[in-house]
């Protein structure tokens, strides 16, 4: 179990609010002292779980464990899970729900929520490939060395190379787990391989491991290293300790998994859904629940799919109209993905291009932002183009929450690999999801917040937080931000996007499609670049049942919005709304809608 971080780091907020007004009342002596000694109890089981994880410690911006790396061992799975249900026990042991205020009983029933999803998924834990198109430790480690890992001291430096020393244990662990997968008939599909291989490849090339510049670890190194108020001497020998750490063990690590994916590729027969793994059915079912924190069917979550590529594909045709296209909505899907007056150059200054349009979106958000949200993050958001030696297989984009000390900003990452995959009308819907107004309003703002355990702070359900960015990606139309009936058009094919992952994360897993037929139905609903297409697709065959958390979450969102303004007519408020959703941070989507519901009645009076 990883109560420590989940996917990204999603904060919550105080007990009391002022615009929550469900947990606004005074709370009674003898239940505020149970309430702060359950908040006392959370926070030291969240302290002894990210003891386990020193890569979870550095992402929070700690600099304990500072030069190890987490253990990628099953038995370390198992330890983590064992040491959840003693303290789950131990919860239940000493509180009583009746007992404690509103928000500490969510906390105590999120606790137990959080615990059983943990012990319902450890079964199926061997299911799940280390090294995929959707990332490995080849690429994570680097991840972390250059955007988490700071270096201030001479010690800080030194950790940074004990950590490249400890990637060969890292990777030995790593090709161990996908040798017994192996052996058990658990292999990595087909697609996998090469983007795998070369992404890591990505990372031993260059100085120290072969002619060139400064490969990227060692020019990170570097770079920190000749910022440091140290003697010059002690630069260079920490600099000559990084190159041996590099070109030995570091290297040493990488061989393996080289070696590793070399044995394991020829036993990849195809490319294959969950349900052809041993016990598949009910791993996908899992995979589901967990996604969606809702007891949905595969069946279910393929016909909402359906019906909303459907109702998707109506509005693009209004804006198709207006537009003045006479062609089919295929056709100008074409037009959307050819046009050169829709594309930007393939070259570092269309790159820079982007990201400034990017940034333009992010400022004009922040100037209509005090209209539609009672509170705003003080985190700075930066918008940065994926490194390019994690561009084969980063995702489109994507958000990195700030520190926890509020050492870091909130970014909002964009690969950049090649500009004609990469469409004007889509700039400022994807801007409004993985920056603003979606996950940095809803993950930095919580994270400055005080007054929730740890664990709600830093962890999350996927239907809630992309759920919201997307959301958010519509709520931009009511701001103002898209500009043209392009941008508009462009928010859409980013709703149909999430749409078609409806019908293709269930199609691929449970109803056998093949990835060719799966593309085929992407590229027929869509304007989606053919690269971005094949890396979606390839990305929803690794990770069965994610892909449907943001429609999910989405519909549901938007379910208690229209319930919000139809029950409360003139006294809506869309700030309070926002409040609302946001007030209790992430929570499983029934969780929500008692949340929202009780703002309802309050408001109502």
């Amino acid at each position: 179990m990883r109560l420590v971080l989940a996917l990204m780091a999603l904060p919550l907020v105080p007990l009391i609010q002022a615009s929550a007004p469900v947990a606004a009342r005074c709370a009674p002596d003898g239940e505020a002292t149970q309430d702060a000694a359950l908040l006392s109890f959370l926070d030291r089981a969240y302290d002894a779980q990210l003891a386990l994880s020193p890569e979870s410690q550095t992402q929070l911006g700690l600099k304990t464990d500072y030069g190890r790396l987490d253990d990628y061992t099953d038995a370390a799975a198992v330890r983590e899970q064992a040491l959840a249900e003693r303290q789950l026990a131990d919860m239940r042991a000493r509180f009583r729900p009746e007992q404690l205020g509103t928000s500490a009983r969510v906390s105590f029933r999120l606790f137990e929520y959080e615990v059983d999803r943990s012990r319902r998924s450890l079964p199926f834990r061997k299911l799940r490939f280390p090294v995929s198109t959707n990332g490995s430790p080849a690429g994570a480690i680097p991840v972390l060395l250059i955007n988490n890992h700071k270096v201030d001291t001479v010690a800080d430096a030194r950790a940074y190379i004990a950590r490249l020393r400890e990637t060969e244990r890292v990777m030995r662990e790593v090709a161990a787990t996908m040798r017994r997968q192996a052996a058990e008939g658990i292999v990595p599909n087909k697609v996998n391989f090469a983007p795998a291989r070369a992404d890591a490849r990505a990372v031993v090339t260059g100085a120290p491991f072969g002619p060139g510049e400064d490969s990227t670890l060692l020019a990170d190194f570097r770079k920190k290293v000749t910022a440091l108020d140290a003697p010059a001497a002690t630069k260079q020998a920490l600099i000559a300790e990084a190159t041996a750490a590099l070109t030995g063990p570091f290297r040493r690590g990488y061989d393996m998994l080289f070696a590793a994916l070399d044995e394991i590729e020829p036993k990849s027969t195809g490319n294959y859904g969950a349900w052809r793994l041993p016990d598949g059915a009910a791993f996908y079912a899992n995979q589901l629940k967990n996604a969606t924190t809702t007891t949905l069917t595969a069946d279910q979550i393929h016909e909402t799919g359906l019906r909303q590529v459907a109702a998707i594909r109506q509005e693009m045709e209004a804006i198709k109209r207006e537009v003045g296209f006479t062609g089919t909505l295929e056709q100008f899907f074409d037009k959307v993905r050819s046009d050169p007056a829709l594309k930007y150059p393939n070259t570092a200054a269309g790159r820079e291009e982007y990201l400034r349009d990017a940034r333009g979106v992010i400022a004009s958000v922040m100037t209509a932002a005090p209209r539609y949200f009672r509170v705003l993050p003080k985190a700075p958001l930066e918008v940065r183009a994926v490194e390019k030696w994690r561009e084969g297989t980063a995702s489109t984009a994507f958000y990195n929450p700030p520190s926890a000390d509020g050492s870091r900003p909130g970014i909002y990452y964009v690969n950049l690999v090649d500009m004609n995959a990469t469409q004007k009308v889509q700039v400022a819907g994807i801007a409004a999801h993985e920056g603003a107004p979606g996950h940095h309003f809803q993950i930095a703002r919580q994270q400055e917040l005080t007054g929730l355990p740890k664990f709600r702070k830093y962890g999350g359900y996927g239907a809630y937080m992309e759920g919201w960015g997307l959301y958010s990606e519509r709520l931009a139309n009511e701001m103002g931000v898209y500009k043209t009936p392009y941008d508009r058009f462009g928010m859409l094919s980013l709703q149909v996007w999430r749409a078609i992952r409806l019908v293709l994360d269930t199609g691929i897993h449970s109803k056998r499609w093949t990835r060719d037929r799966s593309i085929a139905y992407f590229k027929a609903n869509s304007s989606v670049s053919d690269k971005d297409i094949a890396r979606e697709v390839d990305r929803y065959f690794n990770w069965p049942g994610q892909a449907t958390s943001y429609m999910v979450g989405q519909l549901k969102i938007a379910e208690l919005r229209a319930k919000a303004e139809r029950e409360l007519g003139p006294k809506f408020d869309i700030r309070d709304f926002h409040e609302a959703v946001l007030g209790q941070g992430a929570l499983p989507l029934d969780v929500l809608q008692e949340q929202v519901d009780a703002y309802i009645t309050a408001r109502r009076g």
